[in-house]
């Protein structure tokens, strides 16, 4: 399969996704209500290309840098979280399918708007066959699973003359079972729910080893030469995270200085809280954190840009500052949250205030273990103090 496709611009795309704020407002509410992203936001993601951000130019995608999905993923992060998130998880397992072989390509794009959601944790265990393993298994916190198309999982090989291996594989989501076990106090419209194989079969050619995609090696002759799948997983995964958390941070500014010009600050006589010296300072404390948490997301995203388009390769000093960056931007966005939520007064308690949501969605999303930023602070001063890194998720 073969498609022309006149790719849109990192400002189409932005605009696109900023034109999307309000259906994902709207819905914001339903999708926490329902925990999951409603139909109507999926719809509207499919129709401004948001799903097709990663997908190979042949199949009618458009290659975009990591800059743009930051930049893009701001903007649904601005109007909701939840989906923001989903929207970002996708991207990530749709670039891996890039580096399977390009017939196993044909099948998973051939659907319209593919989605692939996915996981890089190997809790599950594959046992070989003839061609091919059997996976049994349960993968948790599977976002997006109820809109997807494929997962991505990943699951431990162990075979009879052979050391077990982390191997990937691509499983249409017909094959596996939905546990609905999220009931969360965060991100609670992602729908990150639990996937199950059950003597899952799975063909070897829709198989790579774990350790080859962590270093940008596939199987594809034809994305061989494309930029966006020269560098290495865990580099190109934060790049694709961070710009949810940037988004949280200006829907928290944008939410507090909306509700400011009515607020009083009670058992004072301020008559506006917007008068108050202490609130000068909450929010230009604020606005430099998310300020510096842009910075730290648009230096990531640059950093993986420049490296794919040189094909340089990359030190074990900047895998593991692409990790350092996204933790910088999860800590510095979550501190603006906090203080614009403490700064916000009971009344924010309420559900349909959206600083309650939004500071429970950055918690959340600060405790996922690839982002948490003392995990991914303590990796870099550890690489930087010349000891060896202490995963294999660099």
């Amino acid at each position: 399969m073969v498609l022309d496709t006149n790719a849109p611009t990192r400002e189409q795309l932005v605009r696109r996704a900023a034109d999307l704020v309000p259906v994902l407002r709207k819905n914001s509410a339903w999708s926490e209500e329902n925990r999951r992203v409603h139909d109507d936001a999926i719809e509207a993601l499919a129709e401004a290309g948001i799903f097709k951000m990663r997908a190979p130019k042949r199949y009618g995608g458009f290659e975009s840098d990591t800059r743009t999905l930051v930049e893009v993923a701001a903007e649904l992060g601005r109007a909701d979280g939840s989906t923001s998130w989903t929207a970002s998880v996708y991207w990530i397992p749709t670039w891996m399918t890039g580096h399977f072989p390009d017939h196993v390509q044909d099948e998973v794009f051939s659907t319209p708007d593919v989605r692939v959601c996915g996981t890089l944790s190997p809790t599950a265990m594959a046992t070989p066959v003839p061609g091919g393993v059997v996976v049994n298994g349960k993968w948790g916190f599977i976002s997006g699973a109820l809109h997807a198309h494929w997962q991505e999982i990943v699951a431990i090989q162990v075979g009879p003359d052979s050391e077990p291996m982390p191997i990937l594989a691509l499983v249409p989501m017909s094959d596996l079972q939905i546990v609905d076990d999220w009931y969360t106090s965060g991100l609670k419209g992602t729908g990150s729910v639990s996937t199950v194989a059950n003597e899952v079969f799975v063909p070897s050619d829709r198989i790579l080893p774990l350790g080859a995609i962590i270093q940008g090696q596939g199987a594809s002759q034809a994305n061989a030469d494309a930029a966006i799948y020269r560098a290495p997983l865990l580099p190109v995964a934060s790049a694709s995270s961070v710009g949810t958390m940037v988004g949280l941070g200006r829907a928290a500014l944008e939410a507090f200085l909306e509700r400011l010009p009515d607020r009083k600050i009670s058992y004072t006589n301020y008559a506006s809280q917007g008068e108050a010296p202490l609130t000068h300072l909450q929010v230009a404390d604020a606005a430099t954190k998310i300020d510096e948490a842009e910075f730290h997301a648009f230096s990531l995203a640059d950093l993986v840009d420049t490296k794919t388009s040189t094909g340089a390769q990359w030190t074990l000093q900047e895998r593991v500052k692409a990790r350092a960056s996204m933790g910088a931007v999860g800590r510095r966005v979550k501190e603006a949250v906090d203080i614009l939520a403490s700064a916000s007064g009971g009344s924010s308690i309420y559900s349909d205030v959206p600083i309650q949501r939004i500071a429970r969605d950055i918690q959340a999303v600060s405790l996922h273990a690839l982002m948490h930023p003392n995990t991914n602070a303590e990796l870099y001063g550890r690489v930087l103090c010349g000891l060896e890194p202490n995963t294999l998720y660099i």
